[in-house]
């Protein structure tokens, strides 16, 4: 089992995320000791969204093209309407989040980012949660939505807004020391 201090985490975005669902768990993990690389399909940087108008850049660590799931001990997808919206349509990302899934490590969805789960049919009898606008997607999806600040079932971990970061991150760092889930059925 992995220590956090040992681990490597892929937070997964584009354009558009919810600046503070990327840049808490970001900073966080980083503080817990984990080496965390921000992944998008694009190189360069990639512009956040806080509530109303576009905020922050944040440095790409690495392009989505030069990864294996392999490479990362657990994937974080930030929310935000625009950033999950832009990647479910892309089926490389959609590919990398169902072979993320199927490796049976942690795999942690905030807000809107359930969108990418129900692309990848990976939610299909599971327990999660997600921005409550999202609810019947989820639900349509096979989902079974809970809402609580937090939902893990078999390392997978969903919660619904900036507000439950700190139990998001905290049950990521717990996961993430776990391990793999052997137990959880492949997409």
């Amino acid at each position: 089992m992995p220590k956090i201090n040992e681990a490597r985490i892929a937070i997964l975005a584009t354009d558009g995320f919810e600046q503070a669902e990327l840049t808490e768990p970001l900073q966080k993990l980083r503080e817990a000791g984990a080496t965390v690389h921000v992944v998008s399909p694009k190189g360069g940087e990639i512009t956040g969204w806080d509530q109303d108008h576009w905020d922050r850049k944040i440095p790409v660590d690495k392009e989505l093209s030069q990864i294996r799931t392999s490479d990362y001990d657990a994937l974080v997808l930030p929310g935000g309407q625009i950033n999950p919206d832009k990647l479910r349509a892309d089926p490389k990302v959609v590919s990398f989040v169902r072979e993320f899934f199927n490796s049976k490590k942690p795999l942690a969805a905030i807000c809107h980012a359930p969108w990418l789960l129900i692309e990848a049919d990976v939610v299909r009898g599971r327990d999660l949660t997600s921005y409550k606008s999202i609810r019947t997607d989820v639900v349509n999806a096979g989902g079974n939505w809970q809402d609580r600040e937090v939902v893990c079932h078999e390392a997978l971990i969903t919660s619904r807004n900036p507000g439950d970061l700190p139990a998001f991150i905290a049950k990521i760092v717990e996961e993430v020391e776990e391990g793999r889930h052997e137990d959880r059925k492949v997409a």
